[in-house]
């Protein structure tokens, strides 16, 4: 757990020196969330209508755009090489920078998420379903965009092929996080689809960070 929290903190004052990158993520969230409007028209009952979808959607590619430099930095720097050297699995080393990714990612797409909510006309029933859901969604996205980036590192032009890797895998979190907002403004429980993301998250944990390791073992071999 040491090593664990000192890569969680060292990928934090990294991200803090480099500046930036969670601010880019946000505006890339604001963007895509404000073109739908321009597309579709500012009728309020239209938006209302694929606001949940618009938000989960932009979040996704939100967080697809920030994958690639997962590694790749690490990568870079020969940092990669120490820290596979750590006396510890690789799988621990991929678990502390997927937080680190996520506190400077996904919790940031969390807290701006309401208020993009209310540009959308989301009606404010379905507020906390859309933080609760983002908050188990988000973190999955991280898991599983983390054995993408581990098996893209070192590729040139890896960002093509590691949208196409993890993509198709986000699906199940994009369904499940829309129809727990769609069955909360409809009147219906939620709770089915949030045990689905909260099942999807305990499997990406315990995997992810197992998978993402082996591929990183074999990108250093």
């Amino acid at each position: 757990m040491t090593v664990f929290f000192r890569i969680v903190g060292r990928d934090l004052l990294l991200a803090r020196k480099q500046g930036g990158g969670s601010l880019l993520v946000i505006a890339f969230f604001v963007m895509v969330i404000m073109l739908f409007p321009l597309g579709v028209g500012p009728a309020p009952e239209v938006l209302e209508r694929i606001s949940s979808g618009t938000i989960w959607v932009a979040a996704l590619l939100a967080v697809l755009l920030s994958l690639d430099r997962l590694f790749q930095a690490d990568l870079e720097d020969g940092s990669l090489d120490q820290l596979a050297l750590l006396p510890v699995p690789l799988a621990v080393v991929v678990l502390g920078k997927v937080a680190a990714h996520w506190l400077t990612t996904g919790l940031p797409l969390i807290l701006a998420a309401p208020v993009l909510a209310v540009l959308m006309q989301m009606p404010f029933e379905g507020f906390g379903t859309l933080v609760l859901s983002m908050a188990l969604g988000t973190p999955t996205l991280s898991l599983i965009g983390a054995i993408g980036a581990a098996l893209t590192v070192g590729i040139r032009r890896g960002g093509v092929l590691l949208t196409l890797i993890v993509t198709p895998l986000y699906i199940p979190v994009l369904i499940f996080g829309v129809g727990a907002i769609e069955a909360t403004l409809q009147g219906f429980s939620p709770l089915p689809h949030l045990m689905f993301l909260a099942a999807i998250l305990s499997g990406a944990i315990v995997m992810a960070p197992i998978a993402a390791g082996w591929a990183l073992r074999l990108a250093l071999d």
